[in-house]
């Protein structure tokens, strides 16, 4: 696939670029990055969930009424699952939601999200991205001069660059990220992804191809 390399004015600079069909031009597997999304998000879960059970409950063991003759069910302790203020049945209790997943699937999934994004016209590639100083007003104009400043927005680059990551900081939908941390769910959570010419050639290290 041949794409035109723009600058931050958002003009032709000329030059044309091959993005690799190895990694921009597979058939998407849907499932490998179902996977990978479905691992990221996981891995990020706090787990620190915490409901009391009827063991861990503070309440008196004192039976409140007597077994028989009120007309009710039977009545237990303050501790019983159905009284309010009682303990939780089965209820939350801290866990690791990580898992693992093959380092081949995941190549994969990455692949797949960036063929899928480049397959639907959503990967514009840039000269070089870069600011004299962090500063908001410059990353929106860069937005505006892509047109790509009412969609969700991803920028790869080839090393972390900090006034670019400080310029989009405080732009919502705008995310920066790096060819080394490049992941699956970032790459399918936008609407437009930006990679520097540099950052092309980096993500062709990085799959080996």
């Amino acid at each position: 696939m041949e794409l035109s390399i723009m600058n931050q004015a958002g003009q032709d600079t000329g030059k044309k670029i091959v993005l690799n069909d190895a990694i921009f031009a597979i058939e998407p597997n849907d499932h490998a990055i179902y996977l990978d999304v479905k691992q990221f998000l996981a891995n990020n879960r706090q787990g620190t969930a915490k409901a009391k059970q009827r063991s861990e409950n503070a309440h008196s063991t004192r039976k409140l009424g007597r077994q028989k003759g009120g007309g009710g069910a039977r009545p237990g302790d303050l501790k019983s699952p159905v009284r309010v203020g009682g303990g939780t049945i089965f209820g939350p209790v801290p866990r690791d939601y990580s898992f693992k997943l093959n380092k081949k699937v995941k190549q994969l999934a990455r692949r797949s999200a960036l063929s899928m994004r480049a397959q639907n016209g959503q990967i514009i590639v840039l000269d070089a991205l870069n600011f004299e100083a962090p500063k908001t007003k410059a990353m929106i104009e860069v937005l505006k001069n892509l047109n790509v400043a009412d969609k969700k927005v991803l920028f790869v680059m080839p090393e972390s660059n900090t006034n670019v990551m400080k310029s989009a900081n405080n732009i919502q939908r705008t995310f920066v990220t790096t060819v080394g941390e490049l992941n699956t769910y970032s790459v399918m959570n936008a609407n437009a992804i930006i990679l520097t010419e540099e950052a092309v050639k980096g993500l062709e290290g990085t799959f080996n191809v």
